[in-house]
């Protein structure tokens, strides 16, 4: 017994020796250093451009639509995949070694069930268990995907135990670069920006399984395609922001970026028009003005669902397909956002169909 208590000792003494040099080498290692968002002086180049860039900090591929069951039902979706490069030292040769990570949010809107059907996952990169492709997109989380073809169309596959989604998205017009040719501005501090793209009136097809049933479904899906490294203000709360296709095949999208105190840090608008025309808007153009709001059960946050965005001489009317369309993702990014289906109007006459995503009302946003 003696002996087997010195070889105990012995064996956590060269363990414990042993942490300390791990953790002596992991002070020593430098932390990585990411890739600023500086302005463009080439074109985005694609397809590269649609595949994952792992030296920036953060980016996410983003898919939301309405889609209409075969009962004539409006439904919403929304598809997300994160990519977020780690602290962790990327010399580390390590299979193990979690350099970046991989979250997938997916919601459902059905106003037939009352509130938003969601799940979430993460992992971290590696084993081809979870992926983010350089060179075109190609997204993995165990079997959640979403992969760009040759055609230039979408394939999306998640499967919850709630609802399954298996979706083509089919290019029908240009993409929209956001910002300056695809460089926008997040912040009035220059490095305050991303790269960021957007694929608006994606026709969609494929099926939709709810309680064991799977229902045909078409309509049309927004993607947006954003990366960057710089993290956010610590005055920054939160952020809205809207993407939306509009029924004369025009597009809209407008965000906001928001203080503590709900003030206006920042925003921006891009229009472009049935003919092809584009505006956009500086933060002076751009409001968003609750009209009414929503309190959750279940975080007692007061979401605006109902508000006025103003763009330019331009006010739209934003109106929720269903007031509970709150995402609780504190298992994967630590956020509890109001991301859901809404409808655009104009004078009163209806002109769009939209997402609008509300961050940083529960509390302050981190990324």
């Amino acid at each position: 017994m003696r002996a087997l208590f010195k070889f105990v000792a012995a064996y956590m003494a060269a363990a414990l020796m042993l942490l300390a040099q791990l953790a002596s080498g992991a002070a020593q290692a430098a932390l990585p250093a990411f890739t600023p968002v500086l302005p463009l002086k080439a074109p985005l180049s694609f397809p590269a451009d649609f595949g994952a860039h792992p030296d920036y900090k953060t980016e996410w591929w983003y898919a939301t639509g309405w889609l209409k069951d075969g009962a004539g039902k409006d439904i919403g979706y929304q598809v997300t995949f994160f990519r977020s490069a780690s602290q962790h030292d990327r010399a580390n040769p390590s299979k193990f070694a979690p350099t970046q990570l991989i979250v997938g949010h997916s919601a459902l809107s059905d106003p037939a069930n009352g509130k938003l059907l969601h799940d979430q996952r993460s992992a971290r990169e590696g084993f081809g268990l979870a992926y983010a492709k350089v060179g075109d997109t190609d997204v993995k989380l165990d079997d959640w995907h979403m992969r760009r073809k040759p055609d230039g169309s979408y394939q999306i596959h998640i499967d919850t135990p709630h609802f399954a989604l298996d979706l083509r998205l089919a290019p029908s017009q240009p993409m929209l670069l956001q910002g300056e040719a695809g460089f926008s501005r997040r912040g009035p501090h220059p490095l305050q920006a991303s790269y960021y793209y957007s694929e608006p009136h994606l026709a969609t097809s494929g099926t939709v399984t709810r309680n064991g049933r799977a229902s045909a479904v078409t309509g049309s899906t927004w993607l947006d395609h954003e990366w960057f490294s710089a993290e956010m203000d610590v005055g920054v709360s939160g952020w809205d922001w809207i993407g939306a296709n509009l029924a004369d095949g025009g597009a809209l999208m407008a965000f906001q970026v928001r203080s503590v105190t709900g003030a206006k840090l920042w925003a921006r608008a891009t229009w472009r028009d049935a003919s092809g025309k584009i505006r956009q808007y500086a933060p002076d153009q751009v409001s968003f003005t609750p009209q009414r709001q929503w309190r959750s059960p279940r975080t007692h946050a007061e979401y605006p669902v109902a508000t006025l965005l103003a763009t330019g001489g331009t006010t739209w009317q934003i109106t929720p397909l269903l007031d509970d369309q709150e995402l609780d993702s504190r298992r994967s990014t630590g956020a509890v956002y109001w991301e859901g289906a809404v409808t655009l109007s104009r004078d009163g006459a209806a002109v769009g169909r939209a997402y609008l995503e509300m961050t940083g009302y529960v509390s302050r946003i981190k990324l």
